[in-house]
């Protein structure tokens, strides 16, 4: 990059960079995350930098059309996300299945009691799923080395368990 395009570059931020704060604030709640617009701008300006237009007035214009869909992709995200939320939200409410609390929580210490190897081991193939030979795989452990631990650490649970009745 020449150091004039640095230079206008800096110029034109600089220039614009509260009026573009301004628009992010009057459009987003919270009104903190127009900072985070601005710097993505920013970013997103810097690595355009080569399409600056030499006129100051098409270089504020320029701006915020970049200010406009860093905002609408700020806006789609959100909506991405809720609509997660809202799904996630509504499974939830319609499972089928009971907790007994205490033995959930009974089982969560009892795991977090095991050492970090096992801990692991246990949570990859009970909690997210993950086969015996896939959970070694993530671990970059060899797969005999992973039924090992799994073993001990079942006994190690059984025996943490099996004191409090769960088990």
């Amino acid at each position: 990059m020449t150091t004039p395009a640095r230079a206008d570059i800096r110029t034109a931020l600089r220039d614009a960079s509260a009026h573009l704060l301004a628009y992010f604030e009057r459009r987003v709640t919270p009104r903190a995350d127009a900072a985070d617009l601005l710097a993505e701008t920013m970013l997103t300006v810097w690595r355009r930098v080569d399409r600056l237009p030499a006129d100051a007035e098409r270089q504020r214009m320029w701006l915020f059309a970049i200010a406009a869909n860093v905002l609408a992709n700020h806006r789609r995200s959100l909506s991405r996300r809720s609509a997660l939320a809202d799904r996630l939200r509504q499974h939830l409410a319609t499972s089928t299945y009971l907790v007994d609390e205490g033995e959930t929580h009974a089982v969560r210490d009892a795991v977090l009691r095991l050492p970090y190897a096992h801990r692991e081991l246990i949570t990859l193939v009970h909690w997210d799923g993950f086969s015996l030979a896939e959970a070694a795989e993530i671990l970059n452990v060899n797969p005999s080395t992973a039924r090992s631990r799994y073993g001990a650490a079942k006994a190690a649970l059984h025996s943490m368990l099996e004191g409090s009745r769960i088990g």
